[in-house]
């Protein structure tokens, strides 16, 4: 049996636990040394896990990784997930156009796409995203250039 993450959720107690001696401080120190070097908000939350001990940023600091970098100024332009999708439709574009007769790309593309005008006209109603942002194939790569 496969040891799948999906059904699982966070444990009832908000507090940090007992034997986490990192301080609020230090916790935001580290998301935002993190963020200077270019990574995602998953990554640092990944990274402080892993490394650090600290399973949940919020229950520590009492904000979120994304919070956190709004408040020191570094958060990313376009939105983690919609930027990630814009990546990936720009790698199968790529691929397309070295494989002109892969149809199942193809359609795949077209998937990845309309994933990304949703999500994009949730972010511009709820003014995450300028009101006149259009994803556009063509400048798509400057975007995650």
């Amino acid at each position: 049996g496969g040891k799948g993450i999906s059904k699982s959720s966070l444990p009832y107690k908000r507090a940090p636990p007992s034997w986490l001696k990192t301080t609020p401080e230090q916790v935001e120190d580290q998301v935002n040394k993190l963020a200077k070097r270019g990574l995602t908000p998953s990554q640092i939350g990944v990274i402080l896990r892993d490394s650090n001990g600290i399973a949940q940023v919020k229950s520590v600091t009492g904000n979120k990784i994304l919070r956190i970098l709004k408040k020191s100024g570094l958060a990313p332009a376009i939105p983690e997930d919609l930027y990630m999708l814009i990546k990936k439709a720009v790698a199968v574009r790529k691929h397309l156009e070295r494989n002109k007769k892969d149809k199942d790309s193809k359609f795949r593309l077209i998937l990845i796409e309309s994933r990304i005008h949703r999500l994009s006209r949730y972010y511009r109603t709820a003014r995450k995203l300028d009101a006149n942002f259009k994803y556009q194939s063509a400048t798509a790569s400057a975007l995650v250039a």
